[in-house]
């Protein structure tokens, strides 16, 4: 266990970089939104969870992995380069015009199942993909990544009483609890919590782990491969937005930004520094 979460968090630290130097060079990017998910995209992808094949991205029994916080793209689009869906080289068009990869996600990116960026709208597909695969009987699994901020969306609850009630135990909600949203942090704005027991209320079986730690997530995610419960289940990831580049965690203003200049060396030299103590 102990190598495996080593490779793990050396494959975390590399995809941040790349993801960082990325939205550098195209001056823009929701870099802390992709910053706070990766370990948890990283144990989706990398960790034995996610049934999925590059060589055949609409292979028909894979599992599907939403991304509803779509402001996440450069994440997800890192993590696709790296596995093989495409060139990596073609990450050089991210944010530029024409290009395929745009800030908020798109679908014609193979490997990405919606186009994604207004929030609230991407666990309602995965929803009505867990209950067609429901109802056809069929093994697939719908991983939902959601922002905690997107909780304030009235969709997100509409979905989660749809799919309580219609026992979806195919459907797994990953919430990213960074604490933050656009120009505060969620408590200051409007409390979310008890975010848990929000979810328990509405049917959901709930975790609630350390989204930075592989060691509390991948036993959560490997256990739900069973589907030991007959309701779908929530797991509250907590994590810090903006992990691995301390200069730009808990600050609000920096969402939806790239850092340039001064701050990106910075940033880069964070990440370089964070990698080496791992190695």
């Amino acid at each position: 266990m102990e190598d495996r979460r080593e490779r793990l968090t050396s494959k975390a630290f590399a995809l941040r970089k790349r993801m960082l130097e990325m939205c550098i060079a195209a001056g823009k990017g929701h870099v802390t939104s992709s910053l706070s998910c990766m370990e948890i995209l990283v144990a989706l992808y990398y960790g034995n969870i996610l049934r999925h094949d590059p060589r055949n991205p609409q292979w028909e029994q894979r599992d599907r992995f939403i991304l509803s916080k779509g402001q996440a793209s450069p994440a997800l689009y890192t993590i696709l380069a790296d596995l093989g869906y495409f060139d990596a080289s073609l990450l050089e068009r991210f944010a530029r015009l024409n290009g395929r990869f745009a800030v908020h996600l798109q679908k014609d990116v193979p490997g990405v199942e919606i186009t994604a960026g207004s929030l609230g709208q991407g666990f309602g597909l995965a929803a009505g993909l867990a209950l067609g695969f429901q109802m056809n009987r069929t093994l697939q699994t719908v991983y939902c990544l959601i922002g905690d901020g997107e909780c304030y969306e009235g969709s997100i609850w509409e979905t989660a009483m749809f799919a309580a009630h219609n026992r979806l135990n195919n459907l797994v909600a990953i919430v990213d609890r960074n604490y933050l949203c656009v120009t505060d942090f969620t408590e200051k704005l409007v409390a979310l919590e008890p975010l848990d027991e929000k979810w328990r209320s509405f049917g959901f079986h709930v975790v609630r782990v350390d989204g930075h730690s592989f060691d509390a997530l991948l036993p959560v995610l490997h256990s739900l491969k069973s589907r030991p419960h007959p309701q779908p289940t929530a797991i509250i990831a907590d994590t810090i937005k903006g992990c691995g580049v301390d200069c730009i965690c808990y600050d609000p203003l920096w969402h939806g930004c790239a850092p340039r200049g001064e701050a990106a060396e910075e940033c880069l030299l964070a990440l370089e520094k964070g990698a080496s103590h791992v190695q």
